[in-house]
C-alpha cells in the first residue's frame, strides 16, 4: 500500500506565501513559534481532504476526492498512491490494528483497507442506502463514528448524483457485528473528533440554519447528549478539524485554521492562501498538516 505508484519524488518542503499566524492568547505562543510558516508538501491534488497520520508507516495519508485517489506523503517528501482508484473517499482514519478506514462518497459507505484490499463495512441504515459518508473517527473502544451529509450525492464532482433514501443527515456509530447505530441528526454534519478523554464528541454542523458551527455533545459510553454550540468561525464554514492532547480544537475555515481552547476561547488563526478543508497532527504533535484545494501543507510546532 505505502509502496504504491509514485506521484512525487522525494523533495524538501517549500515555503508558502501566506500571512504569519495571528496569536490572540499567550497559551498558543508556547505551541506556535513566532517564526512558524506554512510549508508546501504537495500541490497535485484535485481536492485534498481527510488527512490522518499513519503511525505504522510514518506517513500522512490524505484523499484527493475529485481525483479518486487516497495518497500518502512520506517523511522523505515523496508522495505515493495508497488506494487508486478510490470510491471518491473523503475522510480517513486509522484503527487500533493500524488499518486505514475511509468515508466513501462513491459507494455511500465506510470501508477499511488492509493488505488484502479495501472492503465495505457499512453502506445502509435499516435497509436503506446511506447518503454519502464524509468524515470519520475511531474512538478509543474501537467504534467507528462517521458523519453522513449529502455532499457526495448532490455534487457530481465528488460522487454519483442520487436521491436521498433516508430523509435525515446523521452521525452514526459502527461496531463490528452490531447493527449500525444512529446517534444524532444534524444539519449537514461534517468533520468530527473526540476530546482527549473521550467524553465529548465535537461535530461540524455546516449549514445549521444559516449559522455554521461546531457543536459539542457529551458521551458517557452509552448515550450522546444534546448538542451545544462550541464555536463558530468568522469566514466560510467549519469543515474538518483536529483535537490535540490539550483538548484544543484546530478547525478549518475560509480564513485558515482557527484554534480554540477546550473552553471555547479563541486562541489564534493560521492564515492560508485559500480555503482549508481539514487538518491533522503527526504522532507527537510536532507538525500540523493542512489540506485544501490542490494542496497539502505543513506547519512546524514547538
Amino acid at each position: 500500500m505505502i509502496d504504491g505508484r509514485p506521484l512525487q519524488p522525494a523533495r524538501s518542503p517549500r515555503p508558502v506565501e501566506a500571512s504569519p499566524p495571528r496569536v490572540y492568547d499567550a497559551r498558543l505562543r508556547a505551541v506556535l513559534p513566532e517564526d512558524s510558516r506554512l510549508l508546501s508538501l504537495y500541490a497535485g491534488a484535485s481536492w485534498a481532504e481527510g488527512p490522518v497520520w499513519w503511525p505504522d508507516r510514518n506517513a500522512l495519508v490524505f484523499s484527493d476526492v475529485i481525483g479518486r485517489r487516497t495518497l500518502a506523503w512520506r517523511d522523505d517528501g515523496g508522495v505515493v498512491s495508497v488506494v487508486d482508484p478510490s470510491a471518491f473517499a473523503n475522510g480517513n482514519a486509522v484503527d487500533g490494528a493500524g488499518r486505514l478506514v475511509h468515508a466513501e462518497h462513491g459507494r455511500r459507505a465506510i470501508s477499511r483497507t488492509d493488505a488484502s484490499g479495501t472492503r465495505v463495512l457499512a453502506d445502509a441504515y435499516e435497509g436503506r442506502p446511506l447518503n454519502s459518508p464524509n468524515d470519520l473517527v475511531v474512538a478509543s473502544d474501537g467504534a467507528i463514528w462517521f458523519t453522513d451529509p449529502l455532499y457526495g450525492i448532490s455534487d457530481p464532482r465528488e460522487g454519483y448524483p442520487a436521491t436521498p433514501a433516508l430523509g435525515h443527515e446523521s452521525v452514526y456509530r459502527w461496531v463490528e457485528g452490531e447493527p449500525l447505530r444512529r446517534m444524532i441528526d444534524l444539519d449537514a454534519p461534517n468533520g468530527l473528533a473526540f476530546s482527549p478523554d473521550g467524553n465529548v464528541l465535537y461535530i461540524a454542523e455546516s449549514r445549521a440554519d444559516g449559522l455554521p458551527r461546531i457543536v459539542a455533545c457529551a458521551w458517557d459510553g452509552r448515550t450522546l447528549g444534546a448538542p451545544r454550540t462550541f464555536a463558530t468561525v468568522d469566514a466560510g464554514i467549519p469543515d474538518g478539524f483536529a483535537v490535540d492532547s490539550r483538548g484544543w480544537l484546530w478547525t478549518s475555515s475560509g480564513a485558515g485554521v482557527v484554534v480554540f481552547a477546550a473552553d471555547g476561547a479563541r486562541l489564534g488563526v493560521i492564515p492560508t492562501p485559500h480555503l482549508v478543508s481539514n487538518c491533522a497532527f503527526d504522532a507527537d504533535e510536532g507538525r500540523l498538516f493542512l489540506t485544501g484545494d490542490a494542496d497539502l501543507w505543513m506547519l512546524e510546532l514547538a
